[in-house]
């Protein structure tokens, strides 16, 4: 809640009840004992603690009787990387001076100021003196400075080329564009107050508080004792204005604003000064796009590294501190200090590590049932009589799978195949896929809630898009078309319907061909492993030739796994052009066009195969001797003879491990090699001693730059995860397991690139994590209906469900054991007359090898009826029994789970109770403080009067 939001729902100050009047007081009390950690992290006697409190009181009268004298003394940003934490206006002013006269000669070689030690830089541009760009530059930064920035040279002392370009917004500038831009500053400590309770819940929380002493403490929390830089502001906010620059807390004004925040106004200002003449020669992202500056970055607060303990000596500075207690590999096992890394990175980067850290703490039950579905399989593997059956057919003689070179096989010789699939398909796979279509939309659920909570405490609730500056690429298109803002009722530039219709539907045409492209590419794997597994069927090798398919299968994935990263590299190019194509009005919109194509492309380049193999593979073959072929020429792949699944579950552990693996090597080891390459050279050049005294700017220079597209690699990779482990779940019960262990390396991988290999990104706000919400909605939906056709079409649950029930030992008698699935395989399996083969199709070999004569007969996966029947080959009754099942399941399982995901989205609501509470006694208080301060400045403005012999009739209070 913001001024003028508070001031406009507020009565008469007069309105205010000496009841009231108390309450504000108490609370107060309340506030000054909050900000006294000495008080409650030391061991003092208990007469120090009176006298404490006493002082505390007299701070509570001071209050109301000059109120600008005593505003909770609030720590600035940099004051937090210090032992000992300030409990006076007195200490804290002292120290302010004491800090004003050290800081400056300690400063000149830090390089994090300018040259006098002062000015502290807040953002570097970089150019090369041979860029013939020079006039350019020459108008920019002219333009910089009317702007009011200040501005420091420098050229780098490992290239005589390379110029550094350092910027300092002073006072006034941060203040100006502050309040343009709403940023939200502190103006009071926030008020906690302790919640009425029952005397039942408190004796029960006494119980739950006694029971936790018996165990060990939160291994997995941060130790906010030995580490007390981790103590956080918690003030109440509103945007800046500097005709209410006295509401504000205020001690110094160089560290009011932290970096981040004069980082990011920096960076507001430069995307809006002109380089020419021009509607669209504006903004540093064009100069950066055209090679006048190389790079353009704001720096990281020193070294991540110190010789001392942060434990005895405290942080060195921010960068230090996130490394220790984020970073490092040494605390995986911890929760992620999220204040830090969003006062650090910002909201944005902030909210992605909180729901990455969510999504993986929530992948916890997620894998735990998977694991257990897994071994459920193994401990049943015995029992199995399906998988008996298979391994004990040594009568049963299969088909070929191929043309001309694959030749008969037992049916025992799938026995392992047989054991594999029955640990993905079990008794337990529908109980899962259930529970994991369940967890997803809870997981969705709560996170909302979790959103709510992170968005109050880092004071987000009231941030909305029409504060999101419009993008300088719109602004300069669209200039000469403005029509006035309905919310902010000032003139903005304007896109016509026309222009945005004909804009949408070229972007559509280009995203359907691009789909096009990607099942083009499934379809040449198609044709691959039609070609392949007859190749691989007369391979010299015996291990291949007696495993063509599967051999057929891994190189397929492979393949195809390649073929993926390839596109992806022409999908960005495509994606980039189609949303620039678009001109959307915001950073938001853009980066949500950009996402959403980007997804639609990789989500269908790493499924379609996967779509395949599940839903398509060995479904419309035909039967020996009417093969149903590709182009009249090859025939159609089949499914193993243990099942469609085994292939299923190769393809999802394939490209889920290497794609993975992949991604980590592109994330940190790519750019850990580039860093190691370029300190090795500065090393061979300069030594290690001259190059430790490199300046900072110098340092962050070396390091990689952030991705072009911000946090969309990191999402992605998650997003497409969260795919994987919802959508063909039912096949690959441990996709949660492996998509746990990754995301616990994930976290610390992208938190030690974030600190240590790149230079610091650009601070922007955020309020949810976007169109990626929806898009975890969509594959929620869609992982129900997969899920379904998996277990009814892929699997062989309901063939054995309707044998069991119908045709088994058991039919009729309402039972469904492992003695009731006696005979499954046999009644699986349908006979064919090896003379009625294709010429093509025919086999080398005659099987004289199983009985020393030629083999009659041989059996396939169907339901057919004999060679000899009236209608040879002809679909059975049980066919149609089990297609009438499986059509029933799906309706069934849809229905039933989507209930249940409505009805879990009924009963959890958004916004938790608490907070809603906290949130309306926090707009009760501000009003109240409000009221106070408004009521002390005119008090003071009467006093000045009256001193001045001015008095004015009817004056008001």
């Amino acid at each position: 809640t913001g001024f003028s939001t508070a001031l406009s729902q507020t009565p008469s100050i007069s309105s205010i009840s000496s009841e009231g009047r108390e309450d504000l007081q108490v609370n107060q009390l309340e506030t000054q004992m909050w900000i006294k950690p000495d008080i409650q992290k030391t061991d003092v006697d208990f007469s120090e603690i009176l006298n404490a409190i006493q002082e505390i009181a007299k701070d509570v009268n001071v209050f109301f009787d000059e109120l600008e004298g005593v505003n909770s003394p609030s720590k600035d940003d940099d004051s937090l990387l210090h032992h000992g934490n300030l409990t006076s206006t007195s200490d804290d002013a002292s120290r302010l001076e004491v800090v004003g006269e050290e800081v400056p000669d300690k400063n000149k070689t830090n390089g994090l100021y300018f040259r006098d030690g002062k000015c502290r830089i807040d953002y570097i541009l970089v150019y090369r003196k041979s860029n013939p760009q020079t006039e350019k530059r020459e108008v920019f930064e002219r333009n910089i400075r009317a702007e009011g920035l200040q501005m420091e040279k420098e050229s780098s002392l490992t290239n005589s080329d390379i110029m550094f370009v350092k910027l300092h917004a002073p006072w006034e500038v941060l203040g100006k564009y502050a309040e343009l831009m709403n940023v939200r500053m502190p103006f009071r400590r926030k008020i906690y107050y302790l919640h009425r309770r029952y005397k039942f819940m408190n004796r029960i929380e006494k119980q739950i508080s006694r029971f936790r002493g018996w165990l060990p403490r939160k291994p997995m929390k941060l130790d906010k004792e030995t580490l007390p830089d981790l103590e956080e502001n918690d003030c109440y906010t509103a945007p800046f204005s500097q005709q209410r620059i006295h509401h504000f807390i205020i001690h110094n004004k160089d560290t009011f604003f932290n970096n981040a925040t004069r980082s990011r106004i920096v960076h507001h200002i430069l995307q809006r000064v002109k380089y020419e003449e021009g509607k669209n020669k504006i903004g540093l992202n064009r100069l950066l796009s055209n090679g006048s500056y190389e790079a353009a970055f704001p720096l990281h607060e020193g070294s991540y590294r110190s010789k001392n303990s942060i434990k005895t000596h405290g942080a060195e500075n921010h960068r230090h501190l996130l490394y220790e207690c984020w970073a490092s590999w040494g605390v995986w096992y911890k929760y992620q200090p999220l204040d830090l890394v969003r006062r650090y990175f910002g909201e944005k980067i902030g909210l992605y590590f909180a729901w990455l850290g969510w999504y993986t703490g929530m992948l916890f039950p997620a894998a735990f049932i998977g694991l257990f579905v897994f071994l459920y399989g193994v401990t049943t593997l015995n029992h199995c009589q399906v998988s008996k059956e298979v391994c004990q057919a040594t009568d049963i003689i299969m088909c070929p799978i191929c043309d001309k070179y694959c030749p008969f096989m037992r049916l025992s010789d799938s026995c392992v195949y047989a054991k594999v699939t029955h640990l993905f398909d079990n008794g337990a796979t529908v109980f899962f896929a259930v529970f994991m279509a369940v967890w997803a939309t809870v997981f969705l659920e709560f996170w909302k809630r979790r959103r709510a909570v992170i968005a109050y405490d880092w004071d987000l609730i009231d941030w909305e898009e029409e504060e999101e500056e419009i993008r300088p690429q719109f602004e300069a298109k669209y200039s000469k078309k403005e029509r006035m803002n309905p919310i902010s009722g000032k003139p903005e530039p304007y896109q016509a319907f026309a222009d945005k219709c004909s804009r949408l539907i070229v972007s559509a045409s280009g995203i359907f061909f691009m789909i096009c492209v990607v099942i083009a590419a499934v379809f040449g794997i198609v044709i691959y492993r039609v070609v392949t597994v007859s190749t691989f069927a007369a391979f010299k090798w015996a291990l291949i030739r007696n495993n063509s398919q599967v051999a057929t299968t891994g190189t397929a994935v492979c393949i195809n796994f390649c073929i993926i990263m390839l596109l992806n590299v022409l999908y960005e190019k495509v994606a980039l052009f189609l949303t620039n194509l678009e001109q959307p009005r915001t950073e938001s919109e853009w980066e949500n066009s950009f996402t959403l194509k980007m997804f639609l492309f990789q989500f269908v380049n790493l499924n379609s195969s996967t779509f395949y193999i599940a839903f398509f593979l060995g479904r419309f073959t035909g039967h020996p001797g009417a093969y149903l072929r590709l182009i009249n020429r090859w025939r159609l792949e089949e499914c193993h003879p243990s099942g469609c699944l085994i292939d299923l579950c190769m393809q999802m552990g394939i490209i889920m491990v290497l794609k993975q693996t992949w991604n980590n090597f592109m994330e940190l080891g790519y750019p850990l090699i580039q860093n190691w390459w370029t300190r090795r050279k500065l090393r061979q050049e300069y030594g290690t001693q001259r190059k430790a005294s490199f300046p900072q700017w110098e340092k962050d220079y070396n390091l990689q730059p952030m991705n072009a597209y911000g946090l969309f690699d990191e999402y992605l990779e998650m997003i497409l995860q969260f795919g994987f482990t919802t959508i063909f779940v039912a096949a690959f019960p441990l996709a949660p397991l492996l998509a746990l262990l990754n995301n616990i390396i994930e976290i610390r991988l992208d938190a030690y690139k974030f600190v240590t290999q790149w230079r610091r990104p650009l601070a922007s706000r955020a309020k949810d994590i976007g169109i990626w919400y929806g898009i975890l909605e969509g594959i929620g939906i869609l992982s129900v209906i997969t899920n379904a056709f998996v277990i009814a079409v892929t699997s062989d649950f309901i063939p054995r469900l309707v044998y069991a029930y119908k045709y088994g030992p058991c039919a009729g008698q309402g039972e469904a054991g492992q003695k009731c699935m006696v005979g499954y395989v046999n009644a699986s399996l349908s006979v064919f007359l090896v003379s009625d083969f294709e010429n093509r199709s025919e086999p080398t070999s005659n099987g004289s090898e199983f009985s020393g004569s030629p083999l009659k007969y041989c059996r396939y996966r169907d339901y057919r009826d004999p060679p000899h029947s009236p209608v040879p080959y002809g679909y059975t009754l049980q066919f149609w029994h089990v297609l009438a099942a499986r059509l029933a399941f799906i309706i069934v399982f849809e229905h039933l789970v989507f209930c249940i995901k409505h009805l879990i989205s009924y009963l959890i609501p958004d916004l938790p109770k608490d907070l809603r509470d906290r949130m309306r006694r926090e707009k009760y208080l501000i009003q109240e403080m409000m009221y106070e301060a408004e009521l002390e400045r005119l008090q003071k403005e009467r006093k000045e009067r009256k001193k001045n012999g001015k008095s004015y009739h009817n004056e008001w209070p």
